[in-house]
């Protein structure tokens, strides 16, 4: 069974504690109106609107990719839109709220975390329409649509790929936190590397997750968590690491690029690109890609312009392509490489199951 399906199994995440106020408080940031900046000189009577999660909207990951679907969005279809960048979990509800007030025809909520803030401000404004990436409801909300991602199969590529370019026959991932919308990775990524060991003979091992139970931070925030976890899986031998965890990715990226000889495998984004800045590119081995601003743009085309708001869930596989596997690096073999093309069409045909 597709985690995207157990995914909608979960209508409320215990770990927030969100504020029953409907008005933003002082500190929670007001909505940032961008019509100004995005209207071209042609223009429709539409609002899309965006909240993202306590990552923020630079996280180099999910939110950073929902905004650029956003922006482009704008920028293409005339579209007004508004944005509110959460700091932490008290900001979701407040901030999702403050969309309401400022009118949007269509508010997209960043991350499996604004679930139950989501569900809430559906609930009470039955005629706004929402779309929530991550996350699905269990039964169907009428009113949000989910944006959803078969991720487990561009993991399964890229755990093929770690245990075919491991020099030291040690791999690893951790996640940022023990739900769904990251296991789903870690899961892929397990059997990824059970498949290569499988048809190769090899026995290469997999540290930070075993299908049930692993190694987590426990937030998507602190970078010095991420590399501390990071330098104990070097310290065990892994030279290739798959982060699964926003921003506090890049701490893991950082504890690989001082060890001089170990990879990093990015998520949601492509890597090799959203980290060049902070100069972890020429480490990135690949990247499991969620294609999710490609999403928000056609959730927001079909909405505003097409046949308008449907609560079907969008769904990314490697069929459709709303997942895949970044570039490779040189360092990727070419005998993995080359099986690449033929392991998807197995996932994609069903004769692999990614997880």
């Amino acid at each position: 069974m597709k985690n995207t399906i157990r995914l909608g199994a979960v209508v409320a995440v215990a770990a927030l504690a969100l504020a029953a106020c409907a008005s933003a408080p002082t500190d929670t940031p007001a909505p940032t109106d961008n019509s100004s900046a995005t209207t071209p000189a042609e223009s429709i009577d539409f609002k899309a609107c965006m909240v993202s999660d306590a990552g923020g909207f630079d996280d180099k990951s999910f939110n950073q990719s929902g905004y650029e679907g956003l922006v482009q969005a704008a920028k293409d279809m005339g579209l007004d839109t508004a944005t509110a960048e959460s700091k932490d979990a008290t900001d979701y509800e407040n901030n999702v709220n403050a969309m309401m007030d400022a009118g949007c025809d269509l508010t997209f909520t960043v991350g499996f975390l604004l679930g139950d803030a989501t569900l809430a401000a559906a609930t009470a404004n039955t005629e706004a329409h929402f779309a929530i990436i991550d996350f699905a409801y269990d039964p169907a909300v009428d009113n949000i649509k989910p944006i959803v991602f078969d991720t487990d199969e561009a993991a399964f590529l890229a755990g093929y790929v770690a245990a075919g370019s491991t020099q030291t026959g040690t791999v690893a991932t951790f996640g940022g936190m023990n739900i769904p919308t990251v296991t789903i990775f870690m899961d892929g990524f397990k059997s990824g590397v059970d498949y290569y060991n499988e048809v190769n003979g090899a026995s290469v091992q997999l540290l930070g997750w075993d299908g049930a139970s692993g190694s987590f931070t426990d937030d998507f925030d602190d970078t010095t968590k991420g590399q501390n976890l990071a330098q104990g899986f070097i310290d065990q031998g892994a030279d290739i690491i798959m982060p699964v965890a926003g921003p506090v990715g890049l701490g893991a990226a950082a504890a690989a690029k001082a060890a001089g000889n170990v990879w990093i495998i990015g998520v949601d984004s492509d890597w090799s690109l959203t980290t060049q800045d902070a100069g972890y590119s020429d480490i990135i081995l690949t990247s499991v890609m969620k294609n999710i601003a490609n999403a928000v743009y056609d959730t927001i085309e079909t909405t505003a312009t097409g046949s308008g708001f449907s609560n079907e869930a969008y769904v990314g596989t490697l069929a459709n392509g709303g997942v895949g596997l970044g570039p490779l690096a040189s360092a990727v073999p070419t005998e993995v490489s080359d099986a690449l093309a033929g392991i998807q069409a197995d996932i994609i045909s069903g004769a692999i199951q990614a997880s």
